[in-house]
């Protein structure tokens, strides 16, 4: 019988204690570090405890990473003298609550229970005690300090052992401390024990560290102890051995899980086979074994004939015997959006350990007529060598196409994947206004919000606006430029013609765009080369055609390919695009950087001006050449033009030119050749200004013979353009980065920003040289071109096709991402995808 004044139960003020002191605790283990607890296999160096907060996994054997319910099993375990025959057993399906995912590059499976024994239910369940004695007891790093009390007391590893009378020490496994609540549990006691003792209440545990030795060794001795001792030990044997009540329910179990995993491991191989390859998923029918029902469909029939996995899967469904398969259109886009989510969060990875980005942003409409916005980060990855990166993120949809609402948008996307604005350092885009605008632009409105991110136009975009400028210059650039399309036009009008020529040539003609001008040189190369053939198919298709307005316009063009003026105008055409040509090939390369683009145009302005020396001269002599193959006079007929008579002008008319030549030679040759001068001098203004911005960054021959009071001046400037005055911060030191730029060693003059940034990772020198290491990473940051947006849009033409038009966003982006970054997808583990596929939502199955 208790004693007068004793409680039989515990009072509502010491309950609401014990609860407050709960979700105090709850509360407090999402702010703890994840740290794992280190394990000791001799069991003696340190002493058994708990972590709170770090994540463990279970023994392989009964791993839950990734499932979607979790086993119950329902019985009484027995004790050692019970009759192991006795206890009856029932597997009930839990539905667990969702888990959090680590931000960590490598997703390790969490345990719903949590580590911290303070923390553990109130009312263990049996399947709990099965995973927490799976575990085990962890313990404590031997390098751990303890805290102390107010009196100076603390828990201390010596007392994780007992000292016999022998002398001989005996480690207590049992002994488990909490960084939680600074106080010690009985691990045996507190899985199995019925009583409410001093080492197992519930959230409290033993903190009298001055009457700890004395409570251990009580403890020691104490008859429950020794029996939740010997269950404990029991459990743990007969789980090592395979020999529990329910190990037959969990084998089945494991086996259903693997059988699933395996099944989702290959639809999720299918499903990035077919997205690398920009295929279509879906036919017109979504059942299996039926004829047009999808290339998903059918990669896994055609797997099922190899493959006993996929074989048993089919199997099962055709039968009936699961309602469950994860083949239907729903899984497809989940499996989807799962590969792209997991690339984009290794992108984002990326570019936080690179810091500085550029963003590229081009816009287009899709097939459905909908303004699609192709986001694009540039960043330099520094490992396991420095490399230019160019990242896409995804198409956004676009309603308006004013600046306002595009810089917005490209806002939003940064902020919905957690990429800080402030560390964007350049921005590329086309010559737009609503681009490029110098008031109202994407560009301006960026630049408002953090002025370090500098605009460079796009060098590709500006090279082909070159060349459209020089053939606008003249009427006789203009007309050629028109027969040569009539060339093309005439014989591809119909198949007589066309075979006809093939008869002729063995390069086709080809068809030019107004915006690639590239497709231009094509279609001149072919008459280059092929002018005596050209004009035997005209005349042979002449004889050939009975459509009267045929013959006329075949016999009109075979007069005019054989002309003079045409085979001058030829000559010079080729000559000038297949020198710009090599030079925007090169612009339009990912890796292209802004030191070397801007040789690169430096050097076409010198060409253009040596061509325009003697570059008529030698066009007419090649232009003899054809005339001889041909077997025509080589002369110039002058095109007399109808003038009208001025009665009054301020200026006097220019003399005409009676030399049909001469003529030729200003008003074509001058004019193309000047205007394209002239607008690759406006056009690339802005990269020869952000190039001095940087100074000898980006050419480090100017450093040879450079004063020091020069070099900072220079050094001075890249400092200001790395610093944004509201932030109050910058980058680097201008002072510091001129005296490391004195104490390089001797290098190649011609050595680019990239081979610079290579050297110093190389042989190790960021320490030495901080902010130079620095400054490189954000010239080479710097994009050029925009042709990575350009080719997204091939991509979007490939993936949202005229049958394919009702797509949705989030599919097409999704299928996007993973085609044109099909190498990250590669990469990804196929184990985190059906973790985290398990882990979005309940499934009906177990994973």
């Amino acid at each position: 019988m208790p004693g007068p004044g004793k409680r039989h139960q515990q009072s509502g003020a010491e309950k609401r204690k014990k609860k407050k002191a709960q979700d105090e605790a709850r509360a407090s283990l999402s702010e703890d570090e994840v740290v794992p607890s280190s394990t000791d296999p001799e069991g003696l160096s340190s002493c058994t405890v708990t972590d709170a907060g770090c994540s463990t996994e279970a023994s392989p054997s009964t791993s839950y990473e990734g499932t979607d319910a979790v086993v119950t099993t329902a019985h009484n375990l027995p004790t050692t003298g019970d009759n192991l025959q006795s206890g009856s057993s029932s597997i009930i399906i839990e539905k667990p609550s969702l888990i959090k995912e680590v931000e960590t590059d490598v997703v390790s499976p969490v345990s719903a229970l949590q580590v911290d024994p303070s923390l553990w239910p109130s009312r263990l369940t049996d399947s709990d005690r099965l995973e927490i004695v799976q575990r085990g007891p962890f313990k404590v790093e031997s390098d751990f300090s303890f805290p102390k009390d107010k009196d100076g007391r603390g828990f201390n590893s010596l007392q994780c052992y007992r000292i016999l009378t022998n002398g001989e020490k005996v480690l207590r496994s049992w002994l488990i401390y909490s960084k939680q609540k600074n106080c010690v549990f009985c691990f045996a006691c507190k899985l199995f024990s019925t009583k409410d003792t001093n080492l197992s209440r519930e959230g409290l545990g033993f903190s009298d560290w001055s009457n700890l030795s004395k409570s251990l060794r009580s403890h020691d001795n104490a008859l429950d102890h020794t029996q939740s001792m010997l269950k404990w030990r029991e459990l743990e044997m007969r789980l090592k051995n395979k020999k529990t009540i329910d190990h037959q329910e969990l084998t089945l179990l494991e086996a259903e899980k693997k059988r699933w995993r395996d099944v989702l491991t290959r639809l999720v191989s299918i499903t990035i086979s077919l997205a690398s390859r920009n295929l279509a998923f879906r036919g017109s029918s979504d059942r299996l074994y039926e004829a047009n029902n999808g290339n998903f469909l059918k990669e896994v029939e055609l797997l099922a004939l190899f493959d006993p996995v996929m074989e048993n899967h089919l199997s099962r469904v055709k039968d009936k015997s699961t309602r469950t398969h994860y083949l239907g259109q729903q899984i497809q886009n989940e499996l989807i959006q799962l590969i792209s989510d997991k690339i984009l969060k290794t992108i984002v990875s990326n570019i936080h350990q690179a810091k500085y980005y550029s963003i590229i942003l081009d816009c287009t409409p899709d097939t459905s007529h909908k303004e699609q916005m192709s986001v694009i980060l540039r960043t330099v990855a520094l490992e396991p060598k420095p490399e230019v990166k160019e990242y896409f993120l995804g198409y956004v949809e676009v309603f308006e196409t004013t600046g306002l609402n595009l810089s917005n948008v490209i806002l939003d996307k940064l902020q919905e994947l957690q990429i800080p604005f402030e560390n964007c350092r350049g921005q590329a885009y086309d010559n737009g206004a609503n681009m490029k605008g110098k008031s109202q632009g994407v560009q301006a409105r960026l630049l408002k919000q953090n002025p370090r991110a500098l605009f460079v136009p796009c060098g590709a975009h500006s090279m082909n606006l070159v060349i459209a400028d020089a053939a606008k210059a003249s009427k006789d650039a203009v007309g050629y430029f028109g027969y040569v399309q009539k060339l093309f036009t005439f014989f591809s009008g119909a198949t007589q013609r066309w075979n006809i020529l093939l008869k002729h040539v063995h390069l086709t003609l080809k068809s030019w765009s107004d915006v690639r001008w590239e497709s231009r040189l094509q279609s001149i190369t072919a008459v280059r080369h092929q002018v005596k053939e050209i004009r035997n198919a005209l005349i042979e298709a002449r004889q050939a055609v009975n459509d009267p307005v045929a013959k006329v316009e075949a016999q009109a063009l075979a007069e005019e390919v054989a002309s003079f003026r045409f085979l001058i105008c030829t000559v010079v055409w080729f000559d000038i695009l297949t020198h710009i040509n090599q030079v925007n090939k090169m612009l339009q390369s990912s890796l292209m950087q802004l030191d070397v683009a801007v040789r690169l145009i430096e050097s076409a302005k010198h060409s253009l001006m040596k061509y325009r020396q003697s570059g008529f001269v030698d066009a007419q002599s090649t232009a003899k050449e054809l005339c001889e193959a041909l077997n025509i006079e080589p002369e110039l007929k002058e095109k007399r033009l109808r003038s009208t008579k001025r009665h009054f002008a301020y200026e006097a008319a220019d003399e005409p030119i009676s030399d049909a030549l001469k003529k030729l030679e200003v008003t074509f040759f001058n004019s193309v050749v000047d205007s394209a001068l002239a607008s690759l001098q406006e056009r690339f203004e802005i990269f020869t200004q952000v190039k001095d911005r940087f100074g000898v960054l980006l050419d480090f021959s100017q450093v040879q013979g450079m004063s020091k009071e020069t070099l900072q001046k220079h050094c001075t400037e890249v400092e200001k353009t790395l610093t944004a005055v509201e932030k109050g911060g910058s980058d680097i030191d201008g002072q510091e980065l001129a005296q490391e730029i004195i104490n390089l060693p001797q290098l190649p003059p011609l050595t680019t920003a990239l081979e610079m940034l290579s050297f110093l990772h190389d042989n190790h020198l960021q320490e030495l040289y901080p902010n130079l290491w620095i400054a490189l990473r954000i010239a080479v940051t710097l994009p050029v071109t925009v042709a990575s947006a350009e080719r997204s849009f091939s991509k979007m033409k490939l993936i949202k096709t005229y049958l394919r038009s009702s797509m949705a966003q989030e599919r097409m982006s999704g299928l996007a991402i993973v085609s044109i970054n099909s190498e990250l997808a590669k990469a990804l583990s196929y184990e985190e995808l059906i973790y985290d596929f398990a882990s979005r939502k309940s499934r009906s199955v177990p994973l």
